[in-house]
């Protein structure tokens, strides 16, 4: 049973995009490795900014600042 497990930031990635990071995902591990959609797991994590960190400081300020 393949899982994966995909972590964004919270920014406005909409119900559909996510619908299609699911279906195409699974249909890449099918078509890849032979695995079975019907027992293959995706998971996306949507992470706040402030909640991940790049170089030592968080996203937020990352962006904030232009980098």
């Amino acid at each position: 049973m393949p899982y994966v497990n995909i972590k964004i930031t919270r920014e406005g990635a909409t119900a559909e995009q996510k619908a299609t990071l699911i279906r195409k995902v699974t249909e890449l591990l099918r078509d890849e490795l032979g695995k079975n959609p019907s027992t293959t797991v995706v998971v996306i994590d949507e992470v706040d900014t402030d909640n991940w960190g790049i170089g030592g400081e968080s996203v937020t300020v990352r962006r904030k600042r232009g980098s």
